[in-house]
This record gives C-alpha cells, structure tokens and sequence, in this order.
C-alpha cells in the first residue's frame, strides 16, 4: 500500500481508531527520543526504544537537521532507455542509493540526504512514473523498476553501493539486490512491500507464473473491453481524489506516528508530479496491471537468493506494515539487523535523526566488517629483511 493509491480509498486505519488503537500522529519533528540500545555482532538485532516526550525539542527534531531544497524542477536528469530519470546526487565517498515508496519521490528523503552526504555519496532516484521522472506510458510489473535502478547503478553509480529503499522502493531494492549482487554491498529496507509465498501453495517458476491461459472470443472481444472501460472510470475517480492536497494530508496523517513533519513541502512533492498530463494513465496502469503481478517474486523467494548484509529500519507503529514482518525477515536471513523504531510507514521522514543515526552505525559497521575480513597486506621487503 502507499500514500498515493491510499489517498484515494477510505482510510482503514480510521475504523481501527474507532476501535480503541493508537491515533498516529506524524514525524520525528517535535520530541526528545530517550533510546535504548543492544548493539550485538553482525547479523544480530540492534533495538532502537524509543519514549515519547511531545512537549520538548530534542536531536531528532527535524527542525535541528538540514533539509533538502525544495526545486520544482527537479535536480539532475538521466535517460534511460529514452525515458527521463530524476536522480539528486550529494556528497563524496562509497555511494548509496535511496529508493522512495509507491506515489513519493526523491524529495522524500530530504532530511537524510544532507546528513548522509557529510560522509558519503549519496543518490536519491525516482522511479520511472513518479516524482519528476517521466510518466511513461509503459507496461509496469515488478521488474521494470529492478532494471531502472539496475542500470543506474551501472551508468550513474559505477560502483557497487549500499542501496535503501522505503515500502515499494524497498521491494525493488531487494529485488535489485538479487539480480545483480556484484553492484551492491549492502541492503536497507523500510517497511518494506512484499508479501512471503504461501507454503501450502504448489511451487512456480515466476516464467510461468506470467503465462496466461488462453482466453475465449467472448472474454476477448466482450468481458475485458468492459471491464477495462469499467475501471477506468472507477480509477480516474480515484486519481482526481489522490492528487487533492487534503486528501494526501489525511492518509499522511494516518501513517505517521507524530504529524509534525506532514508540511506543505512532503505535500507538494507528492501532488506537484500529478499534474503531469499523463499522471492519469500511468496511475491507471500501475492499479489495475501492476497490482495484479506481484506474486511472482515472493520476499522468500528474493531472500534466498540475497547474497549481502541486510539492514531492517522498521517503524514499529506502522498501520500497513507492522513489526512482524521485519521478524519474519530476520528469522529467514540470518545476515540481517534489525532496528525498530517508535514510527509509522517512513521512519526515514518521521524519525530522521534517529534514522540517520542508525544507518551511519551500520554503514559503520559495515566497514569494519570489511576491513576485519580482509587479510593484512605484506611488509614491503628491507635490505635488512633480505
């Protein structure tokens, strides 16, 4: 689920307030964390509890940290395969690639990009279809994103990065990952999309799990034209409601822990790109096509195949994507951390400082990891030694 397609259905997390659970509020912007910390070896679980305390300022006050400017016409551009990629690029050192969520965009990680980039290469990419990236009237399943950030990785980056994705953009990080591991050295997924397969479930090959059983005449000529006619109307509906500030505002609301940083800037990045004059098809074709396919790459399925270390950010009071999911990741692949942070669906944007903080302990650490693995070089040979 995401901001975007959410902002056009009643808002579940609504009725679940009704019902007595905790009314999200919205970004890391407005309190004083109080942290508890376990930092253990590598592949062990690294907590992060925090207490909330509203009516102070403390260092996770996105007040306190460097934001991104806001530029309507985006930052740098890239073309790939003839279609206009927007990518912002900062700072200097072994780079690392931020992947945003379903309907955001790079401007999304505008308080982590200034402080990452004090120490490394940053790039933050949207995906084709979103953001200031061209809307495409293409055929979007789950691997046209993995090929974008791919191929990114080979023309822009040129080197193998640590590469972060929120919600969808953690799935195509994941998926990325798998497929072409000699370019990453590292994963970080924030509640991330993705379902597990289904154990009871018959075993199959995602080629032929694409293959379609042959239609008759009548679902060809009569029953698909109808309901492609019907869903049209029903999602071009949902579009005009998704792109309405206030709407965006509600659901915003709804998945962030504290509402501070729910601002006209997070607002505008999200509705700015819908105006674009095909945001309506492309938003058509990602609903009813691209919903449909994601059950050919199962998270199990991408973990086993998954050859680097792996670090979980998880907003633990996320209404789409609880905890248990980042639980059943780390029960699955051994080389993994796990975080979890007092936040909702983008901790990255609630909990910056916090965020920013763990990550750069784990890129850290990732250092370390590397330098402990690698054996001591020889002394260079001395007349005396000889």
């Amino acid at each position: 689920m995401s901001v975007a397609c959410a902002a056009a259905l009643p808002t579940a997390s609504a009725r679940r307030h009704r019902r007595g659970s905790p009314q999200p509020a919205v970004d890391g912007g407005k309190f004083v964390m109080m942290q508890r910390r376990d930092l253990v070896a590598k592949g062990d679980t690294l907590s992060v509890r925090s207490s909330l305390l509203s009516s102070s300022h403390g260092t996770d006050s996105a007040q306190a940290l460097e934001r991104l400017p806001f530029k309507a016409d985006g930052y740098s551009f890239w073309t790939w395969r003839g279609r206009r990629i927007h990518y912002v690029e900062q700072g200097a050192g072994q780079p690392i690639v931020l992947i945003h969520g379903f309907g955001a965009s790079a401007f999304h990680w505008r308080y982590n990009i200034p402080e990452l980039a004090k120490k490394y290469k940053v790039y933050a990419v949207d995906l084709l279809g979103f953001g200031w990236s061209e809307k495409a009237l293409v055929e979007y399943d789950t691997r046209i994103w993995m090929e974008q950030v791919s191929d990114f990785l080979r023309e822009i980056v040129k080197e193998p990065a640590v590469i972060a994705g929120n919600s969808l953009g953690g799935f195509t990080t994941l998926f990325t990952a798998t497929e072409v591991p000699e370019l990453v050295r590292g994963v970080v997924l924030l509640n991330s999309a993705g379902q597990f397969g289904d154990p009871n479930r018959p075993t199959e090959s995602p080629a032929a799990a694409a293959e379609d059983e042959p239609e008759s005449a009548v679902t060809r000529l009569i029953v698909r034209p109808i309901k492609e006619a019907f869903q049209r109307v029903v999602f071009g509906f949902l579009f005009w409601q998704a792109k309405q500030p206030a709407r965006v505002e509600k659901v915003l609301k709804s998945v962030y822990k504290d509402a501070t940083n729910v601002d006209d800037y997070l607002i505008g990045s999200i509705t700015a790109p819908a105006a674009d004059p095909n945001a309506g098809k492309v938003y058509y074709r990602l609903m009813s096509r691209f919903m449909e396919n994601q059950s050919q790459y199962t998270l199990d399925r991408l973990l086993s195949k998954l050859s680097c270390p792996l670090l979980l950010l998880w907003g633990d009071l996320d209404p789409w994507v609880g905890p248990a999911k980042a639980a059943q990741i780390k029960e699955f692949y051994q080389d993994s951390t796990v975080v979890n942070l007092q936040a909702g669906h983008c901790p990255h944007d609630e909990a910056p400082g916090q965020f920013n903080k763990a990550l750069l302990e784990w890129l850290a650490s990732l250092e370390a990891r590397k330098s402990a693995s690698s054996p001591e070089p020889e002394p260079e040979p001395t007349l005396q030694t000889v």
